[in-house]
């Protein structure tokens, strides 16, 4: 239960973070810029805290490779979901990102040689019975470029999900974080002489909220994979389609059309269907190695 009420306090945060990317990318801000400040504003809220919370000691590390590998390929997922935000609606780049799931299944046949039943294969079928409904291509309301970026975010949501889940047994969702937040702030400064540009105080405030938005989400979700599985918290994640809807209502008077409203079901059904037969499986695999202890 504490990892789904965290996972959920995380989400929230992520979905506004999207919501101010969008805002900010309407304002001219370039997505390098983008990335960098809400990078960069992560470091020192994070020393911060962790200077009044038991000292920065807490901060290191004995797995700086590990956390270089995170870092290269969160910030690649950053492009692809920053693109996704900046290029689709909300509610739609949300729903495409509902996909994580799917993409885990396969990357467990393909990167753990797991064997995958009929259940879960089905999922897999319906999720993107979704995407094809919501992207319908050649027809869409919607870019298949950015149907494309929304897709590729998903699946490093899934390949990094497994990344943290193995960092989280050694290391603290603070440290993960925080050196997540190094490498990639270090992998963006190269491009601000390029990109930056002169800002007003409301574009200030939106890049802040972007980073305090962003860090507190990271933070939760990354404290949820430490204290559940990503097949039982991963549920906490379709609560972003509510706020998807509202923030693009609220600030961009956008409402999904029918076709995200008929996608969308799909998709979630599928990620719920895999996240409840990932836990019986767990539980499965669990009882027989307990009979074979007994025995």
């Amino acid at each position: 239960m504490l990892a789904l009420l965290v996972r959920l306090g995380g989400i929230l945060g992520l979905s506004t973070m999207a919501a101010l990317i969008k805002l900010a990318s309407t304002r001219g801000i370039h997505l390098a810029e983008l990335i960098f400040w809400r990078q960069f504003t992560t470091l020192p809220i994070l020393l911060g805290f962790a200077a009044m919370t038991g000292g920065v000691r807490q901060l290191a590390t004995k797995r700086p490779r590990a956390h270089g590998m995170r870092g290269i390929y969160g910030l690649i997922g950053m492009v692809f979901n920053f693109g996704a935000v900046i290029l689709l609606p909300l509610a739609e780049a949300t729903t495409i990102n509902f996909s994580a799931p799917i993409w885990a299944v396969i990357l467990s046949i393909v990167l753990l040689k797991e064997k995958v039943g009929w259940w879960r294969w089905s999922a897999v079928l319906a999720g993107f019975a979704g995407i094809l409904v919501i992207t319908q291509p050649g027809g869409s309301h919607i870019p298949l470029t950015g149907a494309l970026v929304a897709m590729g975010g998903a699946f490093m949501i899934a390949l990094i999900s497994i990344q943290i889940r193995d960092l989280s047994t050694t290391e603290s969702p603070m440290a993960i974080v925080f050196w997540f937040a190094v490498v990639s702030t270090l992998c963006a400064l190269p491009f601000m002489p390029f990109v930056s540009k002169a800002h007003s105080a409301m574009d200030w405030l939106i890049l802040l909220g972007i980073g305090l938005s962003g860090t507190w989400g990271q933070l939760m979700i990354t404290a949820a994979l430490r204290y559940g599985k990503v097949s039982s918290v991963i549920v906490m994640d379709y609560s972003a389609i509510v706020w998807a809807t509202l923030f693009g209502f609220v600030l961009f008077a956008v409402l999904p059309p029918a076709t995200t409203l008929l996608g969308a079901p799909l998709i979630v059904a599928a990620g719920v269907i895999i996240a409840w037969r990932e836990r019986v499986v767990s539980k499965r695999r669990f009882a027989d190695l307990r009979d074979a202890a007994g025995t």
